[in-house]
């Protein structure tokens, strides 16, 4: 008995710190959107885009913006890849961990995107 206490205390403890690894870092996002400019297209508050057609990135899904990102590195040679020449140049160096901590910090932004009517 004392046996499985023992290892199941070790199990909680090693999911806990595999879930802290993997936490996004809202730090290390901002740092990111600064070092690629990402505000010289989608504006200085992520909320308003020099063109009308740019999506506003604040306060948006982090989970959209992972898939969105993840798929701008793929390109559209890929399955479900996106096209886009200024993204897919910028997606492309961008790491796993790059990608979700963009994504964690843009999502913490407050946003003008509407979530309920």
């Amino acid at each position: 008995m004392k046996k499985n206490l023992i290892a199941l205390s070790l199990l909680g403890a090693t999911a806990l710190l595999s879930q802290a690894a993997s936490a996004a870092d809202v730090a290390n996002g901002r740092a990111l959107v600064e070092k690629y400019n990402c505000a010289s297209c989608h504006g200085k508050d992520y909320n308003s885009p020099i063109d009308p057609g740019y999506p506003k990135l604040a306060g948006q899904h982090a989970d959209y913006l992972k898939h969105a990102l993840t798929a701008y590195r793929r390109g559209d040679t890929a399955m479900n890849g996106r096209n886009n020449a200024i993204m897919s140049g910028q997606a492309k160096p961008l790491t796993d961990r790059d990608i979700n901590d963009i994504a964690a910090y843009l999502h913490s932004l407050p946003g003008t995107l509407v979530v309920r009517k």
